[in-house]
């Protein structure tokens, strides 16, 4: 059974959105996973830029030393990229990044 995990977070809702981001932090912190990936999607990058309290906790997860990206082509149709990179996340294409993520034996996780 695979311990690694790629947690996507695209919703629009706050509760929803930081419960994910809450469970990869656990998951990294307490050993509960191995390695844990955290990818912004969609209207959970207009939620990132507003949200503080996700913020925090996007900054807790950076602190395990781990990388967050946001979707590229998104941000830049919304015009949100040098604001994501201003808030400390990686902004770059992930539909191949997603995909090679279960190659490797990654399980998504959609929040």
């Amino acid at each position: 059974m695979s311990k690694k995990i790629v947690v996507i977070i695209s919703t629009s809702d706050a509760g929803k959105a930081r419960t994910g981001a809450m469970y990869a932090i656990n998951a990294l912190k307490h050993g509960w996973m191995e390695e844990v990936k955290i990818i912004f999607f969609g209207p959970a990058q207009d939620l990132l830029l507003v949200d503080e309290e996700l913020q925090v906790r996007v900054k807790e997860y950076q602190e395990i030393d781990e990388a967050v990206v946001a979707c590229k082509f998104i941000a830049d149709k919304d015009k949100k990229s040098e604001k994501l990179t201003k808030i400390g996340i990686q902004v770059e294409y992930v539909g191949e990044m997603i995909s090679n993520y279960i190659h490797e034996g990654y399980v998504p996780m959609v929040w």
